[in-house]
């Protein structure tokens, strides 16, 4: 039997700082709505190996590009991508 590629998952995603005593530390967490699952990470690069691993993103290489070059998920471009999906 063929496994199926998800194309829609949904998380609520936090975000918080912290402290290691010298430097400041993002930490995430994601919870699924549908199970109440959450699941804890360390680091924003955690967070981003989790959701490429879930996505099966080819892309990875250019995750860091699209970020530092501000292409790197703000509301108006996720919007116009949906729109061009449709």
């Amino acid at each position: 039997m063929k496994k199926t590629q998800r194309r829609y998952l949904s998380y609520l995603l936090r975000l918080w700082q912290t402290s290691d005593g010298k430097k400041q530390i993002w930490r995430a967490s994601l919870e699924s709505p549908g199970t109440g699952e959450r699941r804890g990470f360390a680091s924003l690069k955690d967070l981003f190996g989790f959701l490429q691993a879930q996505t099966g993103s080819q892309d990875g290489e250019n995750c860091d590009r699209d970020i530092a070059g501000g292409r790197g998920g703000n509301a108006a471009t996720i919007s116009e991508n949906v729109k061009r999906e449709k």
